[in-house]
């Protein structure tokens, strides 16, 4: 394939979305959620939380003042993409708070107290 051929056939990737690597662990008292998201502006980022799924989308936007002729190697991804993450424990979702520091998006999810085992009294008749 010529330098010309490869850029041809890429119409399938007006449509494509990349898919975001994530590190997701516990601690005592929260779930917390790692993605390297270099190159990648707060203001191009979405995050939502529910109480089960975390989706984080966003965009990576390409240098405009590059031409694809111009590269001799293209192995970034540029364009959107998406992740959502089914929460593994209860959590609450409404204290959850977000960072991005050095190209990591940081996500801390408070778990929800747990409540007290209650015990129940059983009527007889």
């Amino acid at each position: 394939m010529t330098k010309d051929d490869s850029h041809k056939d890429d119409s399938w990737l007006e449509d494509y979305e990349g898919q975001l690597a994530i590190d997701a662990y516990q601690t005592n008292d929260a779930v917390v959620i790692k993605a390297p998201i270099a190159g990648v502006r707060s203001a191009d980022l979405e995050i939502s939380i529910t109480d089960e799924v975390v989706t984080i989308r966003g965009t990576r936007h390409k240098d405009e003042g590059i031409t694809d002729d111009s590269y001799f190697c293209q192995e970034c991804y540029w364009g959107a993409f998406s992740r959502s993450y089914v929460l593994p424990v209860a959590v609450d979702s409404e204290n959850a708070k977000a960072s991005l520091k050095d190209g990591v998006l940081i996500i801390n999810i408070p778990k929800q107290e747990r409540s007290k085992t209650r015990i129940l009294q059983i009527n007889s008749e």
